[in-house]
């Protein structure tokens, strides 16, 4: 197997401003005057391992080692980059071969859903994950999410069973099939309790957890179900109708459960708020070169290709059988051989065939909106949610839990499947992830536009959404990868947005969006494809940062656990300042406002963002590291208050004067401690 490439950019830079201008500096302002001689001794010390670099500086390793990777599926060739691969779980037995999903965590525990039920890791020691259970309970897609004592887990699949019995169910109309919330008491994580379930008529695809700050007592849960409207003999009330036709329409809405903490059982849908209404049909790009040239090549090798959603599409083999079957029987053919004329008759018949399956593409829903979201991220601190709704990105209102309403919506051409969003930690920008081919199929191909299946990234002004630029993975993939903008999170790195992000086979990217006009790739993992000879699903379904961890669900390999390495992009100040936040626990689709304590890493952090982007003199930057390294190492408060009065008065005049206030105010804070 091919060692993990590496660039960590390690060799230490000096100053242009050299020992004595540090002490002599630190003279003219007073700041040593009760400080330890040691300081002048070991001034050397202060300085950065690894400077930092500004982002217009960033020099990932060249040729990408990511491009061309050997296949295998645990023995892959792998690439990394200002990253470190700390562990690597296989999945158990019952679990080998099925596709791992979302991620939640509480305490010392990951939950990672899986299609055949749950996978629950002790993580005490990052190193070495212990598995605590594999709860076999098959739905799709098993998504996972934690608040309290309560597991929530979605079921959309045709196949889940109310009973989390293995056999599925083969009826069309059946009392026995779960489609919706599954609710599990885990007070004792061994052995998780299924207490309640809430079923909807769309099921539940994935799901969002709002904890509302002004309430103790109840959580609620955002049902996003993309499935058929199920029969009304399954589940009584599932109207599959227009709302003009019937106002109980399962179409164009979303489902809001509330469940008493104290009494789960009593969970219910409270609401069904229609948060698409007035919407049109966003508009949409065509295919790709790639996907064009190898539709042709279908079609000329003898494949029925068919219009759907206004673009040609292959028919899968499977479908092809039963439509000529069809075919034949008109034909009198029974011989079990189609013949030429059979083939003929069925290319001439496709079109009607595909209208009534699936409509004409002239009827009134065709001009509608999105009519269900993929993903809702919930943003309690700050009142707002953002809903990745096929066609469309929203900007929600959530002060009132139960009744989410619309303040915002953009659509864009360059999009194909409205996936997920993430806001920034002051909520004053969102990014929106593009599903563009559903996350089965290679869309990172070199001949890909980087503008489809990427992230958009968006400023909040006033209530409304301002497009600012793209950002994808800059690694090329081969045409057996599956790739496209998946599952990630925020790092939390003080004054900064950074994101950990999954692209599937594309592996995880890690990039810094503080600046929405130009965000900027700072670290990655990648294995190579799955298979070598055609398309075999893999790769990172979601990865996310937890209390000092960078923990990645793989699709078909199993859980991996990452640190972050230093570099001149992320230094190891910055990261010990981002692992002094600690959560109880963390869920996909609901977002924790970051609040930083007060500590020396937090000061040293914003110094070197200072250092980076210019925001004060290299005399002031070393007269800060020399002065916070005395004041840590002899308590010596003052030095801390005289530092913070003298860049509170140059705050005015630095291009980082947000930042110069926030390092005083941790400078006079550190000074109280």
């Amino acid at each position: 197997m091919k060692k993990p490439t590496t660039n960590l950019n390690s060799s230490i830079v000096m100053r242009k401003s050299n020992v004595l201008l540090i002490f002599l500096v630190s003279m003219i302002f007073g700041f040593y005057a009760c400080s330890s001689s040691t300081v002048v001794e070991d001034s050397k010390t202060v300085e950065p391992a690894i400077q930092p670099k500004a982002m217009t500086e960033v020099t990932p390793p060249t040729p990408d080692p990511r491009v061309g990777l050997g296949a295998g599926l645990f023995d892959a060739e792998e690439a990394i980059w200002n990253l470190n691969l700390i562990s690597q779980k296989r999945p158990p037995a019952d679990f080998v071969g099925v596709t791992n999903s979302d991620l939640a965590f509480k305490d010392n525990y990951v939950f990672q859903g899986n299609y055949n039920g749950v996978i629950v890791w002790d993580v005490s020691n990052p190193r070495s994950p212990e598995l605590v259970v594999d709860y076999l309970c098959p739905a799709s897609q098993s998504d996972v999410s934690v608040y309290g004592n309560l597991l929530f887990i979605s079921g959309e699949g045709f196949g889940g069973r109310i009973d989390c019995g293995t056999e599925g169910v083969e009826e069309r109309v059946s009392e026995e099939r779960l489609r919706g919330l599954r609710i599990f008491d885990i007070t004792n994580v061994e052995e998780p309790e299924y207490v309640a379930n809430v079923q909807t008529c769309r099921g539940s695809h994935t799901h969002s957890v709002l904890k509302d700050p002004n309430d103790d007592e109840n959580v609620y849960v955002y049902i996003s179900g993309s499935a058929p409207v199920r029969p009304e003999k399954e589940l009584p009330g599932c109207v599959n109708a227009l709302p003009d036709d019937d106002p109980n329409s399962a179409l164009f809405r979303i489902e809001v459960i509330k469940v008493p903490l104290d009494n789960p059982e009593e969970s219910a849908v409270v609401n069904s708020p229609r948060i698409f209404e007035d919407l049109e049909a966003a508009p949409t790009h065509g295919l790709a070169p790639a996907d064009l040239a190898a539709i042709e090549e279908a079609r000329e090798a003898g494949a029925f290709v068919v219009e759907l959603g206004g673009q040609p599409r292959v028919l899968p083999d499977r479908f092809v059988s039963q439509l000529i079957g069809n075919v034949m029987q008109q034909n009198g053919n029974d011989t079990g051989t189609p013949t030429a004329a059979d083939s003929a008759a069925l290319r001439e018949q496709l079109p009607d065939m595909i209208a009534q399956m699936f409509g004409g593409g002239n009827d009134e829903a065709d001009n509608r909106g999105p009519n269900q979201c993929h993903d809702i991220t919930l943003y309690p601190e700050i009142g707002l949610a953002g809903g990745a709704c096929e066609g469309y990105g929203l900007l929600l209102d959530i002060s009132d839990p139960a009744n989410p309403t619309r303040i915002d919506a953009v659509a864009d051409s360059n999009f194909s499947y409205w996936h997920s969003a993430t806001f920034s930690n002051d909520g004053s920008k969102v990014m929106f992830t593009d599903e563009w081919g559903g996350g089965g199929q290679p869309k990172c191909r070199e001949t890909d536009p980087m503008e489809w299946g990427a992230n958009a990234i968006f400023t909040i002004n006033n209530g409304k959404m301002d497009f600012e630029s793209y950002y994808k993975l800059p690694a090329p993939q081969s045409v057996y990868e599956n790739c496209v903008a998946h599952n990630g999170s925020l790092i939390p790195v003080p004054g900064r947005e950074i994101m950990v992000q999954s692209w599937y086979q594309g592996g995880i990217s890690i990039f810094d969006w503080t600046d929405p006009n130009n965000p900027v790739e700072i670290a990655y993992h990648d294995r190579g494809p799955v298979d070598g000879t055609q398309m075999a699903m893999g790769g990172s379904w979601s990865v996310y940062w937890y209390n000092g961890m960078i923990v990645n669900s793989e699709i078909a390999r199993g859980l991996d656990i990452f640190t972050l390495e230093p570099s001149p992009y992320l230094t190891q100040n910055e990261i010990d300042a981002a692992n002094t936040v600690s959560f109880e626990y963390l869920n996909a689709q609901g977002q924790p406002k970051i609040e930083w304590p007060t500590t020396y890493a937090l000061a040293k952090a914003y110094v070197d963002q200072l250092d980076r982007d210019n925001g004060l003199s290299d005399a002031d930057i070393a007269s800060l590291r020399t002065g916070i390294y005395s004041a840590e190492n002899s308590r010596n408060t003052r030095v801390l208050r005289e530092l913070a009065s003298n860049i509170e008065g140059k705050a005015g005049s630095s291009s980082q004067s947000e930042k110069v206030r926030s390092l005083a105010q941790t400078l006079r804070d550190l000074a109280t401690m």
